[in-house]
């Protein structure tokens, strides 16, 4: 049985499914978002996919690797405590963990050499911590998913 994240989710076999369900998630999260701040990232988010279409799914699987470095620290612990759900932990620990999932994004968005992902990352970015709070549930079931798989 996988004990890792990096076993988890980086596995060749699973790494496929582990990425369309993030798309989904990142989808999921985006339509959810209501209000003029929602409004905001709704266009954001549309915005990247027009200026290259499968964008998502590439920055996914790209930055899943980063991710899941970031992420291990807490999987380790949880499963130390003999956590029920990663979810729950991670909601749990929403700052220290959203801090983790954004430096990754900060990190690869300063080096990017395209302007408009750029201008469009730093129009996302303010509420950027508050969103990624927001997905920590789902995200941990996700992984949740995939730990029982493994």
């Amino acid at each position: 049985m996988a004990e890792t994240l990096k076993e988890i989710l980086l596995d060749s076999s699973r790494r496929p499914a582990v990425v369309t369900d993030l798309q989904t998630l990142v989808d999921e999260e985006v339509s959810d978002k209501g209000g003029v701040s929602g409004a905001v990232v709704k266009t954001g988010y549309a915005a990247v996919k027009k200026i290259k279409p499968g964008i998502i799914p590439a920055a996914v699987d790209t930055l899943l690797d980063d991710f899941t470095v970031a992420l291990e620290p807490f999987h380790a612990d949880y499963k130390a405590k003999g956590g029920a759900d990663f979810g729950d932990y991670l909601s749990g620990r929403s700052d220290e963990a959203a801090d983790a999932l954004l430096s990754v994004t900060d990190a690869r968005a300063d080096k990017s050499s395209r302007d408009s992902i750029k201008k469009v990352y730093g129009k996302l970015r303010p509420n950027g911590k508050k969103n990624v709070e927001e997905a920590l549930p789902r995200l941990g079931k996700l992984i949740d998913k995939h730990a029982a798989g493994a």
